[in-house]
């Protein structure tokens, strides 16, 4: 039989998110963000939960072409823009829309030979420094843009830096309100976290680009978790236990013996290691579900398993389920976002790491 890792993509969980979103932002379209394979979700599996969204926003042309493949024929957006010349022809042909943040796209938009108007959304650095016009260039990039026979609608858009935290956004929205101030066009502005948080910038929103709770992943976490937020797990990995062994006072698991047992126990090892995409560096403590029970991860990960505790367990062994995250056969759920904080890293870095060796079945 197959290795029993195994990882499932919940279509309801995707569309449910996708819901949230527009609860939150009623007024506004939605484009669904699938770069990155869909945060390693896939798109062609992603496609039929996430249909429902306005529009889909990605990265690149192999991401578009894929996307209209599948039958989409509503709008499509590229969050980076064209990288060269050439990719404005296959922008015409698909109907994308396409993000200008540079002065260079726009000598690109300039010099090419259309018969079809381009749709282009006007990038605003206002405080993030990564992509995008600065304020004070904004209005004359706009200008320039708006002056191209090759150009047929302008979009106004920027992207926040601290949605998620503290700092907030109501600096960059200040910038962005006053630098587009009597700026035609329909507004895009908030991610996930800005979306769930901040309705002064989802009331200025036409477009609202939700991206990681689509997945089912809390984009403020340790603040809120998924169930604060409502949302509901994407992604599900799991495997098996495949064998036990009962240890002594003293005795060290796993490479390097960076675990010693405290007292007697039994420990279970995990079809599932760090080339299945589970983070090398989560320690002991990450939290694993077993048989839907909470339990946890000890000593060091390997390249295709993991050990974790059982000494609580003692119904559990060979062949009893163990939830890496996501939702257990019992419906409870180890959010994503908790083994990523324990691993010191976030719920995006763990969706996208997602080996190609490991199975993936799509779930209605």
């Amino acid at each position: 039989m197959p290795r029993p890792i195994l990882a499932i993509i919940h279509l309801a969980a995707l569309q449910h998110n996708l819901e949230r979103s527009r609860l939150a932002a009623p007024e506004a379209k939605i484009w669904a963000v699938i770069k990155a394979n869909a945060y390693g979700h896939g798109i062609e599996r992603v496609f039929e939960g996430l249909r429902s969204a306005d529009g889909f926003a990605l990265l690149d042309l192999d991401e578009a072409q894929r996307i209209r493949a599948l039958g989409w024929r509503g709008p499509v957006l590229l969050l980076e823009g064209v990288f060269e010349p050439r990719d404005l022809e296959l922008c015409s042909r698909l109907e994308l829309w396409h993000t200008v943040h540079c002065d260079e796209q726009i000598d690109m938009l300039a010099a090419c030979k259309t018969q079809q108007g381009h749709h282009v959304f006007l990038k605003m650095n206002s405080g993030m420094n990564r992509l995008g016009f600065t304020p004070e260039r904004y209005r004359s990039a706009w200008a320039r843009l708006n002056a191209l026979p090759q150009v047929d609608e302008i979009s106004l858009m920027t992207h926040f830096s601290d949605a998620d935290g503290e700092k907030g956004i109501a600096a960059q929205m200040a910038c962005f309100a006053q630098a587009t101030r009597d700026l035609p066009g329909a507004r895009s502005l908030c991610n996930s976290a800005a979306t769930l948080r901040h309705a002064d910038a989802v009331a200025a929103s036409d477009w609202i680009r939700p991206g990681i709770s689509l997945y089912g992943s809390a984009p403020d976490f340790p603040a809120h978790d998924v169930a604060a937020w409502m949302l509901q797990p994407g992604m599900t990995l799991s495997s098996k236990i495949i064998a036990t062994q009962a240890i002594s006072t003293g005795h060290s698991v796993g490479y390097g013996s960076k675990f010693s047992a405290p007292h007697p126990m039994r420990i279970g090892v995990v079809a599932c290691g760090y080339a299945d995409g589970y983070p090398r560096v989560a320690p002991t403590g990450t939290p694993v579900l077993v048989a839907g029970i909470r339990t946890q991860l000890v000593g060091r990960v390997s390249m295709d398993m993991i050990t974790v505790d059982l000494t609580t367990l003692p119904n559990a062994g060979v062949g009893s389920e163990v939830t890496l995250w996501g939702r257990a056969s019992s419906g409870t759920v180890l959010g994503i976002d908790e083994v990523a904080h324990a691993a010191g890293t976030l719920g995006y870095e763990l969706m996208c790491a997602l080996a190609q060796r490991v199975p993936v079945k799509v779930q209605a």
